[in-house]
């Protein structure tokens, strides 16, 4: 089986660097998540993975470009076609023609619900439509590696949920999938979780190994003892500690969001000394 990705990745934009010995495998069937708040690096190493940067050092394994489909935040449509223009555009530029376009185009439209909108400027889309609109353009020449830079940011949660399942939907017919996220909770269910932090790896591995990785405890408190080391949830405060011994509180079971904020807490902490 093929892995993608890449090799203790550095990538520099002008004298700052960007990604710093980043590595990131991806296999066909699978879906891997790239976490990270803003510049930390999750497009700049999708961007690097489909061959748009050029790294400073390491290795990228990726298919041929014509096998790989990109979204990128925007969601790469032209807002001026209609619908149906956007994906006759794109799948001539793929080759794709007569019966097999229209094959494609029919069952993508309809798997995304935008076949009753066809004919409308992409443009007039609602956000959400505008992104499975740049799904169904990425997927249209049926990639090896689909590659999306956070595609649910910004929409609203009815959408979001169908781009999951969209994405969810590709890995099963066999695509691999690196998708940017800001969302945890999408990032729990994909096979492997990429976090980022300042263009440095934070945490990597399945998202239930990352957890069980986690540095230190996290606890429910009544109230703070250390500020800037809480933060709540729902109506809980939770807490991390880096020693688990004599730690105040009730104990709780973590989940990526708490195993996340622990990781950078650590290295917080680690930082300073």
């Amino acid at each position: 089986m093929t892995a993608w990705g890449v090799r203790d990745l550095t990538v520099r934009r002008g004298t700052r660097t960007a990604l710093d010995g980043v590595t990131l495998d991806v296999v066909p069937g699978e879906v891997v998540a790239v976490v990270g708040g803003d510049g930390a690096g999750k497009t700049t190493l999708l961007r690097t993975l489909v061959g748009a940067i050029t790294p400073v050092s390491g290795r990228v394994a990726a298919p041929a470009l014509r096998e790989i489909g990109f979204m990128p935040t925007t969601s790469g449509t032209w807002r001026e076609l209609s619908v149906q223009e956007n994906v006759a555009f794109v799948g001539g530029a793929y080759g794709l023609r007569g019966a097999l376009l229209a094959e494609r185009s029919e069952r993508l439209l309809a798997a995304t619900g935008l076949a009753g909108v066809r004919r409308r400027a992409a443009g007039d889309l609602s956000g959400g439509m505008r992104q499975k609109l740049g799904f169904v353009l990425a997927m249209l020449h049926e990639p090896a590696l689909l590659v999306l830079d956070e595609p649910s940011t910004g929409v609203d949660p009815v959408s979001r949920v169908d781009l999951w399942r969209l994405v969810s939907s590709a890995a099963v017919a066999g695509t691999a999938v690196v998708m940017a996220t800001t969302y945890l909770d999408e990032a729990e269910r994909a096979s492997g979780v990429l976090v980022l932090d300042r263009g440095r790896v934070l945490a990597s591995g399945p998202p239930d190994e990352v957890v069980a990785g986690a540095p230190g405890v996290v606890r429910s408190v009544p109230a703070a003892t250390v500020p800037a080391h809480a933060w709540r949830r729902g109506a809980q405060v939770r807490e991390w500690f880096a020693d688990p011994s004599g730690a105040p509180g009730e104990a709780v079971t973590p989940d990526l969001e708490d195993a996340v904020i622990a990781a950078a807490l650590a290295k917080e902490a680690l930082s300073a000394r």
